[in-house]
Order: C-alpha cells, then structure tokens, then sequence
C-alpha cells in the first residue's frame, strides 16, 4: 500500500516502467482517467519533457512488442482534449485503445502486468483510488494497493475483459464493480451490520468519502443506525446524510476535513462481528457513480496493511483542528481543541510519521515492482 502525498508516487511509474523493459512480461492493461502531464505537440499544461510518464512507459512497452490495452477515459471533466491527443499517440505506438463505454464513464483506476514466470503466467495488479497522474499524487491524498494474490487477479482480468468487450459482466468473487454490483455490495454490507447490531453484537460503519448523496445507501444507514449501529462518515463534499436525528440517525456522525491536501481516498470499514471487512473504492456514495460508472470496490487483504489502514482511518476521527462536524439542522461546526486536549490534525500527523518513516526506514523496503522469479535471480 502507497498514501500518497505522503509517499512518492515514483514507484507506481516504477511498476509501468519496468514492465515496459522487462523481457518476461507479455501484457499491459490499464485504465487511464486522468494522466497529467502536457497535451503532446501543443505545450499546453507544460513542455514535452512533462509528459505524463505512465503514459509514456505504456508507448515504449507497446514499442517493445509488448501487448499493451489502455482503456481511455475520454468523458473526463476538464481533460477531454488531452486524453484524445494522449489516446491517438498511445494508437500510433501500437497501444490498442479502448474509448471508454458508450453509456458509462469510466472511473475505475486500475492496471494489470501479465508476467511469463516458471512455465505461466502471473498476474500483478494495481489498484488506486486515484488517478494515474504524478503531479496531483503530490497534493490529492489517495491510497493505492499492489497485489498479485490469484484471486483478486482474476477478478482483475474479468474486468478487463468486460472493459474491452471480449466478455459480457461475469459474476467476481473479491472485487465489486458499478454499475453492476458495487452498490448491492454496499447495501448487504450496511444490512449485516443492522442485523448484527440487533443480535446484541457492537455494529460499527465508519468510511472516508468525497459525496454521499444516493438515497438507497442514506436509507440503509438510516436502518443500521436505528437498529444500534454505530456510524462514523469523513465526507469532504456534500452530504445530504442528516446525522443526529432521534429516532432516525442519532448513533451517526458526519464530519467534514478540509486541509492543505485534497482529501480524496475512499476508504470504509465494516465491523462484521469482530471480522473487520476493509475496503477501499474509487467511487463515493452517489448515484452518478454507483449507477452511471464503471467504479471499482476492492478489498484489502493482508494484515499489515489492514493494521496501518485501519489506524489511518480512526485518526481521522481524532481531528480537532481542521475537522468540521455536521449537526442536524445542516450546519456544520468547526472543531477546535477544547481546554486540555492536545491538538490532533490529521495531515500533520500523516506527515510526521512519513518523515520518521524516511528517517528509520524497514530493513525490508517494500519497493520491488515486478517479483523476480528465483531462475532470472541466478
């Protein structure tokens, strides 16, 4: 996992620019929203040198001979010109563009490395919550998460395949999708907690959004929350969630961070009896996104990663400083340091355990891209 302004973003150009290079690899696919960088001939948005440099490493792996399919997002607010120009240089290397869907835009950041190891093919994927765009991975917070578990990667694969019209919407056992499935997830997810709740176990929702606006998910954190559900939402933007109402939304609470970074992971927890499930999405809670785009829900898996995650998400509750909290008649109220509690601000945070981090690094940095097959190590 990367958190991102907080860690570089280099090594998300590392896993693009090795593959490029990398002899054992046969495929690249990716989803590409928003890349930054200039539009190519023009000097818009910068000079040449400032093209985008995942962009760039998928031209030179189809240069390569590598099979390489980008799904270009050409709906993308404000970017439409650029990721056309992106697209038709992509086409002329040899990359075999995908114009997005007809009906839905596609918001799902994602991308898969397909690697010749041992007499097979392994899968390694990447998953963000974000955009793959290395100049506002320096101011947007976003979370980012590197697999090659076998389940997750074939749930990736059928995504692709869909993308590309090589298969209708095949049923995924690890991964959920909009507008197929993700918000069905969501709902079950949310009624298991009620039902918990009601069979006297400690039913617990919290979640780091942009919007919450779609009126299925309100209602059904609306019942979890009458049920005895305890419900803790982060939403930057708009809400038209009504926390503190008796009877109806007394046991949630809704705050609102905004700071010198933009907000803009998506990140939920689902208390599931003690089974904690995390997840984290490139979509909020609205009904553009859950209804009218191809979005991407996506678990995290392994305990470490869980373990900072979960950690991530409760300091954002801790937040004095520069947190606002929405109270039942709509206002919001900013928070401050009552008399004897230590101010608490979340980036400040974030930034001082990244600077100890830098300072006293793992014995094991966990920057390797591509694992490297015990034969190529010889």
């Amino acid at each position: 996992m990367l958190h991102f302004p907080y860690q570089s973003f280099n090594p998300v150009i590392r896993f693009f620019e090795e593959a490029a290079a990398d002899p054992d690899v046969i495929a690249i696919k990716a989803t590409l929203y928003r890349t930054g960088g200039a539009i190519p001939g023009t000097g818009i948005g910068g000079i040449v040198s400032s093209y985008s440099p995942v962009v760039r490493a998928l031209e030179q792996a189809a240069l390569n001979g590598k099979h390489v399919t980008a799904v270009v997002e050409l709906k993308a607010r404000f970017d439409e010109e650029r990721n056309i120009l992106w697209a038709q240089r992509l086409e002329k290397a040899g990359v075999i563009v995908v114009y997005g869907l007809s009906n839905l835009k596609v918001h799902a950041k994602t991308a898969m490395v397909m690697r010749r190891e041992n007499d097979r093919i392994k899968r390694y994927v990447h998953f963000s919550t974000g955009n793959y765009n290395d100049v506002t991975a320096k101011f947007y917070e976003d979370i980012c998460l590197f697999t090659c578990r076998e389940d997750i990667a074939f749930d990736a694969g059928l995504l692709f395949n869909m993308l590309t019209g090589y298969s209708a919407i095949q049923p995924m056992v690890q991964l959920a999708i909009a507008p197929a499935g993700l918000k069905n997830r969501l709902l079950y997810l949310i009624e298991r907690e009620a039902k918990r709740a009601e069979q006297q176990h400690h039913g617990r929702i919290m979640a780091k959004l942009n919007a919450l606006t779609d009126t299925d998910i309100i209602k059904a954190l609306y019942r979890a929350s009458r049920a005895g559900v305890k419900i803790f939402l982060c939403v930057r933007g708009i809400c038209t969630l009504i926390p503190g109402l008796p009877g109806i939304s007394e046991n949630i609470r809704v705050i609102s961070i905004v700071d010198h970074y933009l907000e803009h992971s998506r990140i939920c927890s689902f208390a599931n009896g003690g089974a904690e499930e995390l997840y984290l999405s490139s979509a909020d809670w609205m009904e553009r996104n859950l209804e009218k785009r191809v979005e991407l829900f996506f678990p995290v898996q392994d305990e470490k990663i869980r373990a900072k995650l979960r950690d991530n998400l409760n300091s954002y509750f801790k937040d004095n400083c520069q947190a606002s909290v929405l109270n039942n008649d709509g206002t919001w109220t900013r928070l401050s340091p009552p008399a004897g509690e230590k101010p608490f601000r979340i980036q400040k945070e974030m930034l001082s355990i990244a600077a100890m981090e830098e300072e006293n690094p793992s014995p094991v940095k966990q920057e390797f891209i591509v694992r490297r097959s015990a034969e190529n190590q010889r």
